[in-house]
């Protein structure tokens, strides 16, 4: 049995119920959760004596809206937690859709693993994503005026604002876009049958 069927059955055995899919690809294992399980998961992956995923690694948001030409048929954001057990020499990647694509919400993370507080704080400034009992949730990237959520799928290249020096007040101001639309990309036509027989 290989270190990964070892962690595939340790992980069914120690969550039971709670595992809504666990899938092997590129020999990496991908746990989903629902997220009222998110916290209590969480807490058996780091407690379990036969899991001990002690570090998270990272902690990222991401946005399904048209993942797989539409195929994705479910909630549109997921928080995505990289886990290691240093003692047993494991990593497990845990994925929790947020319910609500209106209000993306998950229980913060930060109790059980306090270096996520930063990673909440990035998918929370880049998705919209709103970490519960997270102590100090607010941007961390972007500026503190900043309108939107700029890794959304259906957020505009430009944005809604720009920033700008006004020498007459004497302050940075923000002003609607006035970015014109434009193609930059030369089109390159060809006659029928280019390089062929040449």
């Amino acid at each position: 049995m290989s270190s990964l069927d070892t962690l595939k059955a340790a992980v069914e055995d120690v969550l039971g119920e709670r595992v809504v899919a666990l899938t092997e690809r590129l020999g990496e294992l991908t746990l989903v959760v629902r997220a009222a399980d998110h916290l209590e998961v969480a807490t058996r992956l780091r407690d379990h004596p036969s899991l001990r995923f002690d570090t998270a690694l990272d902690l990222c948001g991401m946005d399904y809206l048209d993942y797989g030409q539409g195929a994705h048929d479910g909630p549109r954001f997921a928080v995505v937690v990289h886990l290691l057990s240093v003692e047993l020499n494991h990593r497990l990647r845990v994925r929790t859709f947020c319910p609500d694509d209106e209000l993306p919400l998950v229980a913060s993370l930060t109790e059980i693993w306090p270096a996520v507080g930063w990673f909440e704080r990035e998918a929370f400034d880049l998705y919209g994503i709103v970490f519960d009992g997270h102590a100090d949730l607010r941007r961390i990237l972007t500026d503190y005026g900043f309108v939107g959520h700029p890794f959304r799928k259906d957020f505009p290249v430009t944005g809604y604002v720009e920033m700008r020096y006004d020498p007459e007040q004497r302050r940075v101001i923000y002003q609607p876009v006035t970015i014109e639309p434009r193609e930059i990309v030369p089109r390159v036509i060809r006659e029928e049958g280019y390089g062929i027989g040449r």
